[in-house]
C-alpha cells in the first residue's frame, strides 16, 4: 500500500519518541483543497479510528484513512533535508499532476 523510505522511518521515530502525547502510529489522509484538488493530510495519532486500515513498517504504525487509500496505493514516503527546507515528500502514482511543493495533487 504505501512505502516509508528509511529517512521517513527515522524521522518518524525521532518525532514520536519527542512527543508529550501518547502516541502509537502515524495518521494519513487525503483531503479535498490545495492548489491541485487534493492534499495529504498526515500526523502523529494515539489509535486508529474505525475507518482506518493500520499495518506497520520499520516499526512504524500507520493508520489510513479507508476513503484515502486507493488514492494512497503506492505512494513512497521519504523525509528529505535539504536547502529548500525540510519535510516529508509524497511519491504517489496515483497522481496525474502535482504542484511544486509536493504536497497538493490531482
Amino acid at each position: 500500500m504505501i512505502h516509508l523510505t528509511d529517512s521517513a522511518i527515522k524521522a518518524l521515530k525521532a518525532a514520536i519518541s519527542s512527543t508529550a502525547q501518547p502516541t502509537n502510529g502515524l495518521r494519513i489522509m487525503i483531503e479535498g483543497g490545495g492548489c491541485q484538488g487534493f492534499t495529504y493530510k498526515m500526523g502523529l495519532a494515539h489509535e486508529p479510528s474505525s475507518d482506518e486500515t493500520v499495518f506497520e513498517q520499520g516499526g512504524i504504525k500507520v493508520f489510513v484513512d479507508n476513503a484515502s487509500r486507493e488514492h494512497l496505493n503506492g505512494t513512497t514516503i521519504d523525509f528529505v533535508v535539504s536547502l529548500e527546507g525540510s519535510g516529508f515528500r509524497f511519491d504517489n502514482p496515483n497522481a496525474k499532476s502535482s504542484c511544486s511543493c509536493g504536497k497538493s495533487f490531482s
